[in-house]
Order: C-alpha cells, then sequence, then structure tokens
C-alpha cells in the first residue's frame, strides 16, 4: 500500500528563493557601500565624508554575526534547558520563578543592563553578550513551556506503553513535536537581538552599531542610514531564513 505524502512534506527548492534573494542583496550593500559616496552625499551634503570607513563593512558584518551568533547559542541552551525542567514533573514547581525570571529579562532595557555590566565585566563583546541573552530569553522559554506541554498526553501515553523511558520519550517524542513552536521562539529572539546587537558598539564592542553611534556623535546621517541599512537586510535575512526551516518542521511534524 503507497503511503500519503503531504503536500508540504517535499523539499522546495522555491521556498529558498526569497532567502537567497535577501542574502544576495546583504552581500551587495555591504560591498558597494564603500563605493557609493555620490549616492550617501545628499544625505549629509555638509560632512567632508560620508562612507564610514574606520572598519570595513565586512568585517563589521562578521563582527555583528559572531556576537549575535555567540549570544544565541548560550540563549537557545539555557531557554530550552529552562522550558523542559519545569516542564518535568518534578521542575513543575520552579515555573513561576523563571517565568518571572525571563519576563524580567525582557524587560529590563538593554542598555541598563550594559551600564550595570561594563563595571563588572569591563568595555568589549562580554556586556553585549550578557544584555543579549537577558532580552533574548523571554520568547525561548515560553515557546518551550508551550511547544512542550501541547504535546497531545495520549502520544506520550503510547510512548510509555511500548516501553520508552522518560528520557527518550522527551528526545524521540516530545521535543521533535515542539520543535515548530520552539523554533518560533527562536527566531523571533535571534531576529530581536540582531537589532539590539548594535547597542554593543557604545560599550566597544565593535560591530554594524558602529556606524550610527558615529552618525549620531557627528550629526552625519549617511552614516546612520548605512548602519541601519546592513542591519535591517540582516535581520530580514536571518528571519527569511528561519521561516523556510520553520516550514519544513511544521511539513514533518504530524
Amino acid at each position: 500500500m503507497t503511503r500519503p505524502v503531504h503536500p508540504g512534506s517535499a523539499y522546495q527548492p522555491t521556498q529558498l528563493l526569497w532567502p537567497m534573494m535577501w542574502l544576495v542583496l546583504l552581500v551587495v550593500v555591504v560591498l558597494v557601500i564603500p563605493h557609493a559616496q555620490g549616492l550617501f552625499q545628499w544625505l549629509a551634503p555638509e560632512a567632508r565624508e560620508v562612507i564610514y570607513q574606520r572598519a570595513a563593512f565586512t568585517q563589521l558584518l562578521g563582527r555583528h554575526l559572531l556576537v549575535v551568533g555567540a549570544a544565541a547559542l548560550m540563549t537557545i541552551t539555557l531557554g530550552v534547558l529552562a522550558g523542559v525542567v519545569v516542564t518535568r514533573q518534578w521542575g513543575r514547581d520552579f515555573l513561576p520563578l523563571v517565568a518571572q525570571v525571563a519576563s524580567l529579562g525582557q524587560t529590563f532595557p538593554p542598555v541598563a543592563v550594559l551600564a550595570l555590566a561594563v563595571p563588572a565585566l569591563g568595555f568589549g563583546t562580554v556586556p553585549i553578550i550578557v544584555a543579549l541573552v537577558l532580552y533574548g530569553l523571554l520568547p525561548i522559554v515560553r515557546n518551550t513551556i508551550a511547544g512542550l506541554k501541547g504535546v497531545d498526553p495520549a502520544v506520550v501515553s503510547a510512548a510509555y506503553g511500548m516501553g520508552m523511558t522518560p528520557g527518550q520519550i522527551l528526545r524521540q517524542v516530545e521535543l521533535p513535536l515542539a520543535a515548530p513552536v520552539i523554533l518560533a521562539g527562536i527566531r523571533t529572539s535571534v531576529t530581536i537581538n540582531i537589532a539590539t546587537a548594535a547597542l554593543g558598539a557604545t560599550v566597544g564592542a565593535s560591530n554594524l552599531g558602529d556606524p550610527i553611534i558615529a552618525g549620531i556623535v557627528n550629526a552625519n546621517n549617511a552614516y546612520i542610514v548605512q548602519g541601519a541599512m546592513v542591519i535591517a537586510l540582516l535581520a530580514v535575512s536571518v528571519d527569511s531564513m528561519f521561516e523556510v526551516f520553520q516550514r519544513r518542521l511544521r511539513s514533518r511534524t504530524p
């Protein structure tokens, strides 16, 4: 008997069209900005320099990705682990505490986190990573809890009936079924932090926030537009890639 195939289960190359287009546009903009003086001159007609030249945009992009990636790795690990713990029978008493801590991390302004972290951690990338971890924790924790609680109890009972251990059920049943919801939280967290990471430029963490801060200090709108444009394209590119992953997960989830 032939097994029916879900319409979305087959891999469709066209799903990658928009992410690839955004990535190509991002690369083109990063490479073209240093040679587009005439294009940006009208934004700051009185400025002697309209192209940010203290560091190459390729370097700033790489540093930005490094900071966001490091923060995302820590946030995903902590967020998913916390969500798993509070959805276990032995950890449910900690659910209110974990939810409050995660909420507090996002309601506390990243600028305030940086102001408190710099005296203890010094200038550089560490304070902004701490701020991004705290700021990006809530969506992952919430979605992990929602995803695991949304697993059909009958499926879990059937897994127990098959002789699976709690650890096997978590790894092979609950997490795969909750993966689309968890990924949605990760998508929100990472996309928000791509923009928030620009604040790192205020504490010596060189990234795509450098042109924006320099533009604000020097009243140079061209610098601000250059930094903001690259950050926006990066955020859209990453978000569109997450969307493709979510679609593929949903098509594979019964």
